[in-house]
């Protein structure tokens, strides 16, 4: 009777260590992890999470603080108290407003707060002893969309678009397309930048959209 006592006994530690393995692997078994992307060169540029799947991007206002003023802009301009010069006006092809008293100011280049800083120091030059100046941009210089898209053309900008939604506009694509990104051509500094561009790519006043045609 003894041995199989023992053989028994043996058995039940056995059995017991085994369930003592497996409780301590179900202890240090941790949850889901949620795990921060780490940053890629697309996600830099166009400020979506990186890895695959749908990318998000962040809701814009319109143009940045440093949006450079150029032709075909229309601003409101708001001098406080003088309702002889509060008005609309356009920026000219030569980059230039034109007001009563003070004449052309050149506006091509600045952004909306230096040219409301030149347009004070123009009316303080022996015109209104304490100026106080508002320019706000009441609407942007078109955007122009050429190539494999239905109804090429110019169009008016408005804020918050994209390349995808400039195709849109102008009736989407055509047969020939190439669907997956197009040329955006933006000046820049004097200059043209243009490069080959998703189609999720924020669109500026004054771009150049060429789409493709794709080859079979």
């Amino acid at each position: 009777m003894a041995p199989v006592r023992v053989d028994r006994a043996f058995r039940l530690s056995v059995i017991a260590v085994m369930g003592a393995l497996a409780l301590g692997g179900c202890m240090r078994r941790s949850g889901p992890v949620a795990v921060q992307p780490s940053n890629t060169l697309d996600s830099l540029a166009y400020g979506g999470p990186a890895g695959p799947g749908p990318v998000a991007y962040a809701p814009v206002t319109g143009p940045q603080p440093e949006y450079r003023l150029d032709a075909g802009d229309r601003l409101r301009i708001v001098v406080y108290g003088q309702e002889g010069l509060t008005n609309t006006y356009a920026i000219d092809a030569s980059g230039a407003i034109t007001m009563p008293l003070i004449g052309s100011v050149p506006a091509r280049g600045r952004t909306p707060a230096g040219l409301a800083a030149a347009i004070t120091a123009r009316l303080r030059n022996g015109y209104i002893r304490e100026p106080s100046v508002a320019v706000e941009i009441e609407s942007y210089r078109p955007f122009f969309i050429l190539g494999e898209v239905l109804a090429p053309g110019q169009y008016p900008y408005v804020p918050n678009m994209t390349v995808e939604s400039a195709i849109a506009i102008a009736g989407g694509f055509t047969p020939r397309a190439k669907r997956d990104s197009a040329i955006l051509t933006h000046p820049e500094n004097g200059a043209l930048v243009r490069a080959q561009v998703p189609l999720a790519t924020p669109l500026s006043p004054g771009d150049t959209v060429m789409v493709g045609e794709r080859w079979f």
